[in-house]
């Protein structure tokens, strides 16, 4: 069951849809009507490449303050908070905002997910990985990948979340 979430300037768009595993994949559509699911390593590769040019701190807080607001429920509020964080990346507002409401959609996934313990929190420990620790985006999106949530859970922790 196809659920819009969003709709950008350029005529591209983001929605829930059936993926592999639940109905809570999240797509992207291109303005050329190019439909995808962007991938742990796609995201966390372009806000690496985007933080060098506008400091990783500013993306890592910026990603922090929707983080906070993040619900199994979509916020209009949030999309809108997005909308204006994203502002703050000159040519590359567009694009910031695209990858923050990926970023947002797969948060509110994870809050939907039967079974998940770790919930929104293991996406920000792959962002805050790449963003502040500088590990290299492969290596935090496969991180998580046969450990015991306890274990992630006490790292989560350490690190303040």
């Amino acid at each position: 069951m196809v659920r819009k979430i969003n709709q950008f300037s350029h005529g591209g768009f983001i929605e829930f849809d059936k993926g592999s595993f639940d109905n809570w994949c999240v797509y992207v559509t291109r303005a050329n009507s190019e439909r995808f699911a962007p991938t742990d390593i796609q995201y966390f590769s372009r806000l690496k490449t985007l933080a060098k040019k506008h400091n990783a701190r500013m993306v890592y807080d910026d990603f922090v303050v929707i983080y906070n607001r993040t619900t199994p429920e979509v916020d209009k509020r949030v999309l809108e908070l997005i909308s204006v964080l994203s502002r703050h990346y000159g040519k590359d507002t567009l694009e910031m905002e695209i990858w923050f409401n990926v970023l947002y959609a797969g948060m509110i996934a994870e809050e939907n997910k039967e079974n998940a313990v770790l919930k929104k929190r293991i996406k920000r420990l792959g962002i805050y990985q790449v963003l502040i620790e500088n590990m290299a985006p492969e290596e935090a999106a496969a991180f998580s990948k046969g450990k015991k949530w306890t274990e992630l859970n006490r790292l989560m922790k350490q690190k303040g979340f």
